[in-house]
């Protein structure tokens, strides 16, 4: 008799991956949270939130060819907070605060101590992010996935008050441009990264002067969540627009936030860029063009403020943790959504 062992699926390591990531959930649990894992789907009260008319924001990412790094570098237990990251960031830029997640693992051959490490990761993500991890799906699939490796996608839920979101008609020209620093190259243009950088013979434990780390510490390094510090902005100032800055860099995500008309004027040099960009400047001879429309150069999320509100915003968002710079401002343009000056 042929069984599903045979196919590659076992079972057993199922249950004992499932037993490993309980501790690690139970960590994100808040009273919203109506039942433990193992229903056929996450349950979580959205009542007592206070709103007059509450609206849903839902995202949804993975965490891209930087789990190629963690493959290489066997180190399993920060992906998941990129995972988190690049959903719930996505999610506060209309406002709404994460209420719940539910992650995606699937590969070609359950490992329980890795899925536990992936897990344990996601669950700091939402503890980061003030959201409770309610579910989600961990699938084993022979010989779709090589040996040791996997993908992992997540799906963020938020909430806001719909006269609260933050929408493009709110932006006006003037507001000044507030830049919350990355933590490095966050989970964005990773292909090109390990193109440049991750090269045959390369050693990503050997330390790198300009980096003052690894390579590899510094590439796997987790995407910043900036939920908890945005939402304390929210609420102190008028925040007129949110963006988020993933893959397209600057030049295709702040625009996102603005109405016709308007662009963003960008002051280079107005705050610390990291080194890594430097490194793959040169390593690809790229020029600014090619940077700042694939990553983030050092400014993880863009806020635009009233310009009156602007000094304050960033005492604020340092007091809250953040490293935070004016990097710009908001001008009546036509036909330009960003301008490098």
């Amino acid at each position: 008799m042929t069984t599903y062992r045979d196919a590659g699926v076992d079972v057993e390591r199922g249950y004992e991956a499932v037993r490993r990531m309980r501790a690690h959930v139970a960590r994100t649990r808040d009273a919203n949270v109506l039942d433990d894992l193992g229903g056929f789907g996450g349950l979580y009260s959205i009542a007592g939130h206070g709103m007059e008319s509450p609206v849903l924001v839902a995202g949804a990412d993975g965490v891209g060819t930087k789990l190629k790094l963690a493959f290489l570098l066997d180190k399993h237990d920060t992906v998941g907070i990129d995972c988190v990251a690049m959903c719930v960031n996505d999610v506060v830029c209309q406002g709404a605060r994460p209420l719940f997640f539910l992650d995606y693992l699937a590969t070609g051959c359950l490992q329980p101590a890795q899925a536990e490490a992936v897990v344990a990761g996601v669950a700091e993500g939402c503890v980061q992010a003030g959201c409770a991890l309610i579910g989600g799906e961990t699938a084993e699939m022979p010989g779709f996935y090589p040996d040791g490796e996997y993908d992992l996608a997540g799906f963020a839920v938020g909430m806001v008050d719909k006269d609260k979101r933050v929408r493009p008609e709110h932006v006006r020209p003037g507001d000044a441009l507030i830049g919350l620093a990355s933590s490095g190259l966050h989970a964005n243009g990773f292909s090109l990264v390990r193109k440049l950088l991750v090269t045959d013979g390369v050693d990503l434990a050997a330390p790198v002067a300009e980096l003052g780390c690894a390579l590899g510490e510094e590439l796997l390094r987790p995407t910043r969540i900036y939920a908890k510090a945005v939402l304390a902005l929210l609420a102190a100032l008028p925040v007129h627009g949110i963006a988020h800055i993933t893959g397209g860099g600057f030049i295709e995500n702040i625009p996102r936030m603005l109405p016709d008309g308007l662009a963003a004027c960008i002051r280079r040099g107005a705050w610390p860029v990291p080194a890594v960009f430097g490194l793959l400047r040169r390593a690809g001879e790229l020029a600014d063009a090619a940077l700042y429309n694939t990553f983030n150069m050092g400014i993880g999320l863009v806020l635009a403020v009233p310009q009156d509100c602007a000094a304050q915003a960033v005492r604020l968002a340092v007091e809250l943790g953040e490293r935070a710079y004016i990097i710009g401002d908001v001008q009546a343009r036509s036909g330009e959504g960003l301008v490098l000056a």
